[in-house]
């Protein structure tokens, strides 16, 4: 017998339009830092005045080579070459997706304090009084207050249903609220992948534009015919150490938020799996 009374097609379907569609945003930030590493890091402010450069928008690469140009500030970011424009997209991405988890996780967390709301509640059904219960989840308004809710509903109803025994409605019981936590599992993890993923991926674009830097370094060195060019050599190492820095400290951020934010989502997790424990030693004590 179906017991999972609260759970319809259209929360099913709003649960998995939450948050934002990485298929959609990944290429706008990519077109973002393709520009920043253009407009920003390359514009002329940040190179040494030159008069061969003025009235140019924006410097490109190969004049580091071939005029005396001698960067400074994000200058600097743009002598890491072109694997920079997606190292710095990776970063605008890292922040986008973090900010976006930050809201998520805090909407989740509903309305006043969390522990607060577990004590509560777990008071409440100690004295079985079920109707009180539901209304301090209405006024959670958060994932918790969404999966004792519905672990709630279903309780009303089975203990009022005469054509199951105990076992079975426990079984219900515990059914019901496994199907409310998985629907909210979801919309908590989502885009969580994208920064576990850039956290290794930052790392790895980061070495092959050091490779490439390197590389570019050493080709000046066996390319002078004895007498190495010292721009293009500083132009190698300036490469690969951007590079390296840029790719390093995306990869931090990344891992650093991603942490944060599981152990947020494994908190949420342990109060929805207490207060579910706790349903149930209700019912079978009450019923």
């Amino acid at each position: 017998m179906e017991m999972n009374v609260s759970n319809t097609d259209e929360q099913v379907v709003a649960k998995k339009k939450g948050g934002l569609n990485p298929a959609v945003i990944i290429p706008i930030l990519l077109l973002i830092g393709i520009a920043i590493f253009l407009f920003i890091c390359g514009n002329p402010s940040n190179f040494q005045d030159d008069p061969r450069i003025k009235g140019v928008a924006s410097v490109a690469f190969a004049d580091i080579e071939s005029k005396e140009l001698h960067p400074h500030g994000l200058g600097m970011v743009y002598m890491g070459g072109f694997i920079v424009p997606i190292l710095i997209t990776f970063m605008i991405t890292v922040i986008v997706f973090a900010i976006e988890r930050a809201f998520v996780l805090s909407k989740a967390s509903g309305n006043g304090n969390l522990d607060n709301f577990v004590i509560k509640i777990r008071s409440l059904l100690n004295q079985n009084r079920i109707d009180e219960a539901l209304e301090e989840c209405d006024r959670q308004q958060g994932s918790v207050g969404n999966v004792v809710k519905e672990g709630l509903t279903t309780y009303k109803a089975l203990a009022k249903d005469t054509t199951l025994d105990k076992e079975q409605k426990m079984a219900a019981l515990n059914k019901a609220i496994e199907e409310a936590t998985t629907l909210e599992m979801p919309m908590l993890e989502k885009n969580m992948m994208i920064l576990s993923t850039l956290g290794t991926v930052a790392t790895l674009v980061a070495l092959l534009g050091t490779v490439i830097g390197m590389i570019r370094a050493f080709a000046a060195l066996g390319g002078g015919g004895g007498t190495p060019d010292a721009a293009a050599l500083s132009i190698g190492i300036s490469e690969a150490l951007m590079n390296t820095a840029l790719g390093i400290g995306t990869s931090a951020v990344a891992i650093i938020l991603y942490n944060f934010f599981t152990s947020k989502i494994d908190g949420l997790t342990y109060k929805i799996d207490e207060i579910s424990m706790s349903i149930q030693q209700s019912f079978a004590e009450f019923h």
